[in-house]
């Protein structure tokens, strides 16, 4: 099936090999790859060779690697559409997958100058920061860094640890809709966290997404800062 002597590097024909597998349909969009040692196997190689490959497919976003449960092909990418009601669960459920959500940590802090800017706060007024991930099908799509007046929603971690959504705790607070007041939208390299918490390699594209959503009356009650994988979502702006 390899072909030794011919001057390919062993790991480039076994990634070359799988991704045409993937290609032809023998691992469909979110299938489980074999183990590393089952590869090794097949393909008559060592397992360093094997996860070289595997190394070389993540990299290029076609497969992902979920720690303690093994390698999946990567889905297509989500359309991620941003406009005056941007709702990451309804985004998801109308593309035909599952979302979900963790908090990851929870903080009372003064606010920055910038965040005080933005949600139009006195200089240093409390603010609880939370920091969360957003799933599709389990598969991670961004992390975010909120932040939340706190005199106005005293409970939002609470909330939004029992229901995985802000629309939820926004509602809670008697907040019954909101409205995306602003957005920018850049780029980076992943680096630890956004690797970790992404489960994506360092160094692969990073969409940053910064933006305030308002009440109704106008008023700010939410600043954020989400790092999206960038394989993962095709970003439209309605």
């Amino acid at each position: 099936m390899l072909a030794r002597g011919k001057g390919i590097a062993m790991w480039r024909q076994v990634a070359e090999i799988l991704e045409a597998g993937m290609v032809d349909g023998t691992w469909g969009q979110g299938a489980r790859l074999p183990t590393e040692a089952e590869l090794a196997l097949r393909f008559g190689v060592n397992r360093h060779t094997v996860r070289q490959a595997l190394r070389d497919l993540a990299e290029r976003g076609l497969v992902r690697a979920q720690q303690g449960s093994g390698t999946y092909v990567e889905r297509p990418p989500l359309t991620y559409p941003i406009g005056p009601r941007t709702r990451f669960s309804d985004i998801v459920v109308a593309q035909a997958r599952e979302p979900s959500g963790d908090l990851l940590a929870e903080t009372v802090e003064p606010a920055s100058p910038l965040i005080a800017e933005v949600l139009r706060l006195a200089p240093a007024a409390p603010v609880i920061r939370l920091e969360t991930t957003r799933r599709a099908d389990g598969v991670p799509i961004s992390w975010a860094v909120s932040a939340f007046p706190a005199e106005r929603f005293p409970d939002i971690a609470r909330v939004y640890r029992e229901a995985a959504s802000f629309t939820a705790a926004f509602r809670a607070a008697g907040v019954a809709d909101y409205v995306r007041a602003d957005t920018r939208i850049g780029a980076r390299i992943a680096d630890a966290i956004d690797a970790e918490r992404l489960e994506i390699a360092i160094g692969r594209p990073v969409i940053e997404i910064d933006c305030v959503n308002a009440d109704l009356d106008g008023r700010p009650i939410q600043w954020a800062r989400a790092r999206f994988a960038g394989d993962r979502v095709r970003v439209t702006v309605a």
